[in-house]
């Protein structure tokens, strides 16, 4: 019922059909531009800087997320929309190695607007949508993202081979401008900002805020301990599919194919879920169930493999839903755009650095061996939540 009321407002609705829409020319973006590079350099070091292009933005997600706290939401969309609509059709001058680092700035921009993108969105769902429902709409949105990651890929890749790059960047541009047109939708009552000559003493109000509260700041931790965890199992992921299970490296494609599945589902059940369950022992579950599948995949079985990467998609979304709903329910509005841009930094950057760590770990040690551990590490993580309380109070 709750999904089905998110989908009937207006404005949730429509933010809905913007992240569909620009969220699937992301994920074809994401694979093609290190493909591209790849093709036209022959580098995989180059291949591989295009998603450290793409993430290090989200470095600076608390100064970028003031932005979100200084311009009104809804325009605010558009243009972060419209930017990249407008820049992607340069990659058509892309067909040499001279020529790489066009891509790179295009991508610099890119992923500097999806982070100033997932904070304005934060803020304006949260004063525009029932807060009853906000949970529905976030698990909608991992469903919407987690789907992409299922569709895209394949269809960019068959275009790439098709037509090139340039045919990917087109149909990116055009998933953008019909994002831009559809944030532009909503009929939104926004107050001026308030604005503010000492920039960085804004950013770290919202960071303040966000470390004082008790109900986000043991959630966020949580997730961002969790997606280091994530971010190693991700890592390890080629070498279980090699010396657990003994299969060629491709079959990697079939258990990340489960795991999009399990996360598209884990999206699905998320809000009746919080509806249910405190916000701490839902992510906790979660982060448990993924725990014990991440365990699991040290076990030489085709099957259980197939399970434990269906568990892991279900799990892992359950603490990033539960975390972003309470930034967006407990945070006061003139900050929810730099407490949400935090929030996305500290649950995210660990995600990055463990998948160095992991890549270094599975040259020196036997990933049967690293993987209970990892497993052990995330129960604790689930057990902290649930029994540790704070000591800092909030402030009003």
């Amino acid at each position: 019922m709750g999904k089905v009321m998110v989908i009937r407002d207006r404005t949730a609705g429509l933010c809905l059909a913007g992240v569909v829409a620009s969220g699937f020319g992301t994920t074809a973006m994401w694979l093609v531009s290190g493909i591209w590079v790849k093709s036209l350099t022959g580098s995989d070091s180059l291949a591989a800087l295009t998603v450290f292009v793409l993430w290090a933005p989200s470095l600076a997600g608390p100064l970028l997320g003031a932005v979100a706290d200084r311009i009104r939401r809804r325009p605010l969309l558009v243009a972060v929309n419209a930017a990249p609509a407008v820049l992607l059709p340069s990659l058509l001058l892309l067909d040499s190695a001279d020529r790489v680092w066009l891509l790179f700035c295009v991508l610099a921009v890119y992923g500097t607007c999806g982070v100033v993108q997932e904070a304005a969105e934060a803020a304006l769902l949260a004063g525009a949508v029932d807060r009853r429902l906000l949970g529905d709409f976030n698990g909608l949105r991992m469903t919407a993202n987690e789907g992409m990651k299922l569709i895209a890929p394949p269809a960019a890749a068959w275009l790439f081979a098709r037509f090139g790059g340039a045919s990917v960047a087109l149909l990116d541009a055009a998933t953008f401008a019909l994002a831009a047109g559809i944030f532009a939708l909503p009929r939104v009552r926004e107050e001026k900002p308030v604005g503010s000559r000492h920039a960085w003493a804004g950013t770290a109000e919202g960071a303040r805020f966000l470390w004082r509260s008790p109900v986000q700041r043991p959630l966020v931790l949580a997730g961002g301990a969790t997606m280091l965890l994530a971010g190693l199992n991700g890592a390890l992921l080629f070498a279980v599919v090699d010396e657990v299970l003994g299969h060629a490296p491709a079959f990697v494609g079939v258990l990340y194919g489960v795991q999009g599945a399990g996360s598209v589902l884990g999206g699905l059940l998320a809000g009746p879920l919080l509806r249910r369950l405190p916000e701490r022992v839902y992510a906790a579950c979660g982060i448990a169930l993924f725990a014990l599948a991440v365990a699991g995949r040290s076990v030489p079985h085709d099957a259980l493999a197939l399970v434990c990467s269906g568990a892991v998609g279900l799990g892992l979304p359950c603490v990033l839903v539960a975390a972003m709903t309470a930034v967006q329910r407990e945070t006061p509005d003139a900050v929810l755009g730099r407490t949400a841009a935090t929030a996305q930094t500290l649950v995210f950057v660990p995600n990055a650095v463990a998948l160095a760590l992991g890549a270094w770990l599975v040259a020196v040690v036997d990933v049967r061996a690293v993987l209970p551990v990892v497993g052990a590490l995330g129960l604790l993580t689930a057990v902290a939540l649930v029994t540790v309380r704070r000591a800092v109070p909030a402030r009003p």
